[in-house]
This record gives structure tokens, sequence and C-alpha cells, in this order.
């Protein structure tokens, strides 16, 4: 059996999905049962423990073959990361504890970096401290989401516009859909290593803006065009969106680090994987499913 961590999210879901294909039995953590009823469903044993409950992890974390470990999302962080630290303490403080035989970890591009990451830093803080456990681990680096652009539907289809906040236009980055992500971690849980991998993924092509409004622009029948946020109507943009206003800063120097080059995959990595997931198959995706 492996345990998951955030099944019921996009990538903890992928990982699952590649278990169970592959005929392994999968533990899901979950804090609400009742949002995992189908993976229940499935035949995945469901263990109920948050992110802060050490007692609940350990006991989740032993008795299995591998786990996947991933961060709470958290793209306004306090001053110094608090949060952050917490969370990567007490993942330490389970899995020492429980001592699985192996474990697989979401990170990202650009984590090797100590700092101008923004809320990078907090995956580059689990790589720190996970990598000292006596355990076989990985630690999956990988590019910005396919899945990001979901949140641009609303604005292609009807103002027939995308807001970019990556620059310039016609610069393609390194994108993956989180399908292949999952699909990584759940192959890679079912090997045998020793010491710490970081392998990194991105998708079949790289992708600019420009290439994400064409593709829009494809899949709605209408044109659409992408359009620069210059950089200082961000901090005001990101506060009408809800974020407090000392809180802006990490998303801004996340943005800054990949446009200036800094957030990058390392050119030390041994293993760079290609996923097959081009950015139309995601797009297509979540465009059907919001037209349902």
């Amino acid at each position: 059996m492996y345990t998951i961590m955030g099944i019921t999210g996009q990538v903890g879901a992928a990982v699952a999905r590649t278990l169970l294909k592959d005929g392994k039995k999968v533990r899901g953590i979950v804090r609400d049962r009742a949002r995992a009823a189908h993976w229940e469903a499935q035949g995945v044993d469901l263990a109920v423990a948050d992110y802060q409950d050490i007692t609940a992890l350990e006991a989740a974390f032993r008795d299995t073959e591998g786990v996947f470990v991933m961060c709470p999302s958290n793209f306004a962080p306090s001053p110094g990361y608090p949060e952050a630290h917490q969370v990567v303490a007490g993942f330490r403080q389970a899995l020492e504890a429980a001592r699985p035989p192996k474990a697989v970890y979401l990170s990202s591009v650009g984590a090797q970096h100590p700092t101008g990451l923004g809320p990078i830093t907090q995956l580059h803080l689990l790589e720190q401290e996970a990598s000292t456990l006596p355990i076989p681990s990985a630690f999956i680096r990988a590019a910005w989401f396919q899945e990001n652009f979901q949140w641009d539907i609303t604005s292609a289809r009807e103002r027939g516009e995308i807001a970019s906040f990556l620059h310039p236009l016609e610069r393609k980055f390194p994108m993956v859909a989180t399908e292949d992500i999952g699909h990584l971690a759940g192959k890679i849980l079912q090997q045998e290593w020793t010491g710490n991998r970081y392998p990194e993924i991105e998708g079949p092509d790289r992708y600019s803006f420009l290439d994400a409004a064409e593709t829009f622009s494809r899949l709605l029948n209408h044109t659409v065009r992408a359009v620069t946020v210059s950089r200082e109507k961000w901090a005001p943009l990101f506060e009408q969106q809800g974020t407090a206003p000392d809180r802006t800063a990490p998303r801004i120097e996340m943005l800054d680090g990949f446009n200036s080059g800094w957030i990058d995959f390392d050119p030390r990595a041994t293993e760079h994987v290609r996923g097959s997931h081009t950015l139309e198959d995601t797009f297509r995706a979540f465009v059907e499913k919001e037209s349902r």
C-alpha cells in the first residue's frame, strides 16, 4: 500500500490514479472524509489527518511501501514563512518516526535556490529538511502548471483576453500538466533507489502566453489575445483579489524570478522528464468541464 497526501487535489489524485491503474493499494490522507467518498468507493483506504496533526500523519505513514508528500498551497505567506517552517518540521517528525521505505515529494522548478523564489521558498525549505532524513527521497521539481490557466477561462470567453504576468508575451516557459506530475510520482514510488533524487518535469513543449491565447482561440472559436499586466499594477491587483497588502511581496518576487530566468531548472540535474500532455490537451479538459 502507498500513502498519498493531497488525494482530493489535482496532483495527488493523479498519483492515486497511476497507482490504482498499476494494481496497487492506496491510502489517501484527507481532512474531510466526505470529500473523498468517491475514492473510498474505488477501494482507497482513507486516513483522516490535518497537516499539523503529527500523530495522525505518523500513523498514516506507517505500514506503507512509500509515501507521496506535498505542502499545502500558500501564495500569501507570512514574512519569514513561519507556516511552512511549521508544516515542514511536522512532516519531518512524522516521517522520522514512521520510517516509510521511501518518499516522493512535490517540489518546484527553482527550488534549488535559497532566495529569490517567493512562495517556492516553501518547497526549498521542504527539500532542505527532508533531504537529511534516513529515507530514500525523490523531490519532483515541476514546471509552471498548465492548469494555472483555468482561472483565465472566464476572461477568455467573455472579454477575449487573458492577463499575463510572465514577460515578454512571446517568451516560452517550461509548463507541465498536473496529470503528468502525478503519473511520474506514481511510477517513482514503485521504484527502488538510495539517497536523494531531484527529477525535473515539464511538458512535451514549452509555451508562451501567446501560445496560450492561440489555444484558447481554437477551443473557444473566437479570438483571444494575451495582454501584459505591467509590474506596477501587480500589487494593487493582488490586493483587489483579496491578498493583504503586506502579503503581496512573495508572489511578486516569484514572478520576478520567472521573468528574470532565476527560477529555472537546475543545470546540474541528471533526471529530466517530459510529460505527454500538451497545452491544448489540458485546456480542452477544463474548457469542456466548465461548459457542462
